[in-house]
Formats: structure tokens, C-alpha cells, sequence
């Protein structure tokens, strides 16, 4: 049996009705459409209810000219029959009618479809998730609060803004984690737009409060105090703030004690804020990854990249790219990663999209203490397996690959691994090689990158990298370790073939 992996990214445990929407822009596109649909029917509803408030409209209009009439001659107005017949009828038929007509709900539509709909929904988790997804986009790619919050992001089609209200809630979400570094940044950014006039529903106190806490726990007591002061200017009889007024004070008053009673070359030293520490989930790889996920700190010399070279492939004269070969440049010298150009057409694309989306699933990474198989927040790209023998283009594809490497692509992983040892065996021996296929253009973001060497490798939709995994002697290649950058701007859309060594 032939498996692949099709991993989708940008963007937990979650139950089997709730797909985690924060993690698949592919998903997300179906909430656009979810939208649309309640947009339009919320615009039902309101047609009905001006159908409705018209009818009434026109009916005291009616009433009010007929009843300026009557009132100027009571007695003569119901003097006439008919007029008589016509009071009876409107007070004991038509005002209940009319009754009726007001007591009538016209949202039933709406809400009916809007009680459908929100089963689909996202929740919490997701709103949490794509609000963590922003900041962890926020450091990766060195963006400042103002970049994000007006949009200015390198290819963005569809420019969109932050408010004040939106920064607030990041910065809340960051508090939320502890991670005061990101509510500081977010709350002064919240701040700013207030303070040039943006109206809100939020106000300056709220912010205040949590960025002198923020700031407090950074170790700039400095600053917490001014904040906090400025916050009291706002609101005198803020309880929270009074308080910690009071203990900044105290703290304060102590360091100087402190220092009065030490040395002479003490004394004329400050009070020095804390080091921001590192983020809880700092892995020794990540100041590398990040720079290369930028584009930075890139190990490629002149000299090195003089012989890297184009060529046409024609999988060691196999008959079916003899007269139409492959095209292959040298993305890599040292592990060598070949990229074949033009190796997948825009229908085989569309075909294995839609064979992979109903089974998207969370990535997930192998426990190192437990063996279990088990979401991380760090990982956030969905996955799906596909086999050979599913679709006929799935297994045109394998072949595809088997021709231009010359590998049996007999065997294949059935779970997606990512562990401390790369190369530990697996049922079906270690992996050799990997093949993958880049089944959409990225704005911006989301390149490949090899940290022990200092490669990059970008997306380009219809084309594929490969790389050995294994040195000839069988022993694993760690340079060939390497990991997904986020995507700042689009959706990233991959097709990975593991291949694994059996016997040859």
C-alpha cells in the first residue's frame, strides 16, 4: 500500500465535530462561505421587518388623517351610518389585525438558519489559536504592532485593520498565557490608536490596567508606577490601581533603603529592569529558524553557488521523459536539494485538494516520554493520507516519482513522525528520501528550512524539492533536518512522499 502525506498550513486537542478552524486556511474558506450565507439572510430579515414597519407606516397614516377629521366633529362623524359601521369594525376587527402584524416575528428565517449554522462555527479555542498564530507571525518575521494593526504586509490583496478593541484582545490573550512581553506590545498599540481619536468600546483605563500589570512584571517598576498614576488621572477611585499605587510605592521606597545602606559605588547604581526572559516554549534552534524563515543568515557563498546548475532530467533515460524531460535546478550543494519545475499541473493539484480536505486532520508529534501520539500548539498544519490506490492521479503521481528517482516507492510511513531521533527505525526502515510538492504560490512566508546547513527553500506552486535523507552507507544525514515557517500572507498547500528504505 502507498501513502502520502498532504499537509496543509498557515495558523490543540479538539472533539471529532469541531475541525479546529484556526489551523487550516483550506477550512477557513468555508467559513467565508458560512458568512455569506447568514449575511444574506440577515438582509431577508430585514427586507421583512421594513415590509412590515411599511404596512404599519401606511395604516396610521391612514388612521391619523381619519381620525384629525372625526375629532373636529365628533358628533357629526358618527352621525353618518356608515362612518358608525367603520369605527365598530376598525375597533373590533382591524386594531387586532393590526396587533397581529406587530406581534408577528420576522426573524424566525434568520435565526432558524443562524442556530444551523453556528454548530459549524469556531470557538474559543479558535479564536485563542488565531490570535497566538498573530503573535507567533509577530516574531518570526520581526513585524511591530503598527505594521500588523494597519495591514501593511508584503503581498496582501485584501487589506484589513486592526482597532483598538482588536489589539485589546490580543494583548489579553497574551496576559491570558502569561506572556507579558506581547500584552506590553499590544496594549501600548491599543493605547496609541486610542489616544489619536479612534472610538472604541473599550477605553483607557481598561488598557492602562492591564499594561502597568504587564510592564510591572517585566521588572520596569519605573514605568508601572507612571502608568498606574495615569491610569488614577483617569479614574480616581480605581480599586486595583489605588492598590498597586500603594505597593509600587512600597517597593520602591524599600530598593532605595537598600541602597542608601550599601557601599558608595552601590549607591549610585539603579534599579535595572529585569531581561525580558525568553518565551516559554524557546527552543535552542529558534533565533536560527527564524532568521532563515526571514530570509536572513542564509549559507550560500558565491563560490558555492557557481555550481549550482539547470538541467533536464530524463530519470536515467526512462522512456516516459526521454522525449519529454524534467526540469531540475540545484536549490542545495551540501545536503543536495533538487527542485523539478513544472512536475505537477494545476488539475492533479485540484484533484488531490479535494481528495485531502474532507480528511484534514491536526498534525500531530510523537511524545518522546510516552510514545503517544499527541497536538502541540507549535504545530499547527493540518494532514491527510492519501494511498496509491485511491485515484488514478495519486498513482500517476507515485509513479511519476518512482521514474525521475529511481526509488521503489513501494513502501511509505503511515504516520507522520516528528521525534528526536529522525532517522529511528520505522516498520518499513528508515527513510531514505523526500519528496515534496509545492501545490501553491505563498505571498509571503511559509519557505522550507534546513537550520543545521542555513538553507531556505520557498514555495512555487507546481513544483517539488527532493533531498536523500540518508548517506550512502545508510547512516542518517541531520543536516537534512528541517522545518515549515509560517505563512505571513496566503495559504501553503504541500504534497510530501517519504520514501522508505526496504530491501534493494
Amino acid at each position: 500500500m502507498i501513502w502520502y502525506i498532504l499537509i496543509i498550513g498557515i495558523l490543540l486537542p479538539q472533539s471529532l465535530a469541531h475541525p479546529g478552524f484556526f489551523t487550516s486556511i483550506g477550512q477557513m474558506t468555508d467559513l467565508i462561505h458560512t458568512e455569506k450565507d447568514l449575511v444574506t439572510s440577515l438582509k431577508d430579515y430585514i427586507k421583512a421587518e421594513e415590509d412590515k414597519l411599511e404596512q404599519i407606516k401606511k395604516w396610521a397614516e391612514k388612521l391619523d388623517r381619519l381620525t384629525s377629521t372625526a375629532t373636529k366633529d365628533p358628533e357629526g362623524f358618527v352621525g353618518h351610518p356608515v362612518n358608525a359601521f367603520k369605527l365598530m369594525k376598525r375597533l373590533n376587527t382591524e386594531w387586532s389585525e393590526l396587533e397581529n402584524l406587530v406581534l408577528k416575528d420576522m426573524s424566525d428565517g434568520f435565526i432558524s438558519n443562524l442556530t444551523i449554522q453556528r454548530q459549524y462555527f469556531p470557538n474559543d479555542e479558535d479564536q485563542v489559536g488565531a490570535a497566538k498564530a498573530l503573535l507567533r507571525l509577530q516574531d518570526t518575521y520581526n513585524l511591530d504592532t503598527d505594521t500588523i494593526s494597519k495591514g501593511n504586509l508584503p503581498g496582501v490583496k485584501h487589506k484589513s485593520f486592526l482597532t483598538a478593541e482588536d489589539c485589546f484582545e490580543l494583548g489579553k490573550v497574551a496576559y491570558t498565557e502569561a506572556d507579558y512581553y506581547h500584552t506590553e506590545l499590544w496594549m501600548e498599540q491599543a493605547l496609541r490608536q486610542l489616544d489619536e481619536g479612534e472610538i472604541s468600546t473599550i477605553d483607557k483605563v481598561s488598557v492602562l490596567d492591564y499594561l502597568s500589570y504587564a510592564v510591572y512584571q517585566q521588572g520596569d517598576l519605573d514605568k508601572a508606577l507612571v502608568l498606574t498614576k495615569k491610569l488614577l488621572e483617569l479614574d480616581p477611585e480605581h480599586q486595583r490601581a489605588n492598590g498597586n499605587l500603594k505597593y509600587f510605592e512600597y517597593i520602591m521606597a524599600k530598593e532605595k533603603d537598600v541602597n542608601k545602606s550599601a557601599s558608595d559605588d552601590q549607591s549610585d547604581q539603579k534599579t535595572t529592569p529585569k531581561k525580558k526572559g525568553v518565551a516559554v516554549d524557546y527552543l535552542p534552534e529558534r533565533q536560527k529558524y527564524e532568521m532563515l524563515c526571514r530570509g536572513e543568515g542564509i549559507k550560500m557563498t558565491p563560490r558555492r553557488q557557481k555550481k549550482l546548475f539547470c538541467r533536464y532530467h530524463d530519470g536515467n533515460r526512462n522512456p516516459k521523459f526521454i522525449l519529454a524531460p524534467a526540469k531540475q535546478e540545484d536549490e542545495w550543494d551540501k545536503p543536495r536539494i533538487i527542485r523539478f519545475h513544472d512536475i505537477i499541473s494545476d488539475a492533479e493539484i485540484e484533484i488531490v485538494k479535494d481528495l485531502a480536505k474532507p480528511r484534514l486532520r491536526r498534525a500531530t508529534i510523537s511524545n518522546p516520554i510516552t510514545g503517544d501520539l499527541e497536538t502541540v500548539h507549535y504545530r499547527i498544519s493540518k494532514s491527510a493520507w492519501l494511498s496509491g490506490y485511491e485515484n488514478p492521479v495519486v498513482s500517476r503521481i507515485n509513479m511519476r516519482i518512482q521514474d525521475l528517482t529511481g526509488l521503489d516507492v513501494s513502501t511509505a510511513e503511515e504516520l507522520q513522525k516528528d521525534e528526536p531521533d529522525a532517522f529511528k527505525e520505522l516498520g518499513t526502515g528508515n527513510r531514505i528520501a523526500t519528496w515534496l510538492f509545492y501545490m501553491s504560490d505563498v505571498s509571503a512566508g511559509g519557505a522550507t528550512v534546513f537550520p543545521e546547513v542555513g538553507a531556505s527553500v520557498w514555495p512555487k506552486k507546481g513544483t517539488a524539492v527532493f533531498w536523500y535523507n540518508l548517506f550512502a552507507s545508510g547512516e542518517g544525514d541531520y543536516s537534512t533536518r528541517h522545518a515549515a515557517c509560517p505563512v505571513l500572507v496566503g495559504n501553503k498547500w504541500e504534497f510530501r512522499r517519504p520514501c522508505t528504505l526496504s530491501e534493494f
